[in-house]
């Protein structure tokens, strides 16, 4: 006779930690397998074969029966023939900005849940697309408020701008004015592969991790145990970005997968004089 069920086993990760992810081909999707998550659906444009990441690579999932969209179907207007094509032309040759010194704001091409490795992969996807200043988390941490990532000689005269040289703020310190960060939001906020992070779907939420108050201190009650839990259970700081503020005061529960910024934290001057 069998005996008495033992223990429920741990529960699994949440269902909204997993996303889908495009990629042209399978060479571009095995160029990024460790900044892709366990769980991560991944699409590619060019064979149309979908897979899923697991722990020690991919697994290919096999698809059922084409089912045609009808010859009188009009795709939506949201949908473009270029998917999502990187922008080159959006990247930022230097860091000079209109011939002017300038420090970029710019978006991880994934959104992540609370567990993450910020600053490493801005430093990371920044090289990846050729920027060669060093870039950090928009974030508070146990070690630095985010009023303090950029070098302080920096703070006062230099612009925030896009990767297209649009201006966001006129300097690093009027986000932490006490206004919530206000920002116009018809200047895009781009990825550092050229997507418009307020349009793009790979954004569903256009909400950002900042674990901050509105002048940029840390709240350490709210800000996923130092980004390093995505629990369900555990809360951090975000701001919607249809308010027009990166620091709008909203608690989220730590397992959303929300858009994570990274500011250029200092000017070097261009050494190629571009």
């Amino acid at each position: 006779m069998p005996g008495p069920p033992g223990p429920p086993g741990e529960p699994g990760s949440p269902a909204t930690r997993n996303l889908v992810t495009t990629f042209q081909n399978i060479e571009a999707m095995l160029e990024k397998v460790h900044y892709v998550a366990e769980g991560t659906l991944i699409y590619l444009r060019e064979t149309s074969e979908v897979f899923i990441r697991v722990r020690k690579g991919w697994r290919k999932l096999q698809l059922g029966e084409l089912i045609p969209i009808p010859a009188d179907s009009l795709p939506p207007p949201a949908i473009s023939s270029h998917g999502f094509q990187s922008i080159p032309a959006l990247r930022p040759i230097s860091n000079m900005n209109n011939g002017k010194p300038a420090l970029h704001l710019v978006a991880l091409n994934f959104p992540l849940p609370g567990d993450m490795r910020a600053d490493f992969q801005c430093f990371r996807q920044a090289q990846l697309a050729g920027l060669t200043s060093t870039y950090r988390a928009f974030l508070s941490s146990h070690l630095q408020d985010l009023a303090t990532v950029v070098r302080k000689i920096d703070r006062h005269h230099l612009p925030i701008v896009n990767l297209q040289g649009e201006t966001l703020f006129s300097n690093w310190e009027s986000i932490f004015d006490g206004n919530g960060g206000q920002f116009n939001i018809h200047v895009p906020i781009y990825s550092f592969d050229g997507r418009n992070v307020m349009t793009d779907s790979s954004w569903p939420q256009k909400i950002i991790w900042h674990g901050s108050s509105a002048n940029g201190i840390r709240l350490v009650s709210n800000y996923c145990e130092a980004w390093h839990t995505a629990d369900m259970g555990a809360m951090g700081q975000a701001s919607p970005l249809n308010t027009g503020k990166l620091l709008d005061q909203k608690v989220y529960s730590c397992n959303n997968l929300f858009i994570v910024l990274c500011i250029e934290n200092s000017f070097v001057s261009d050494p190629q004089g571009k």
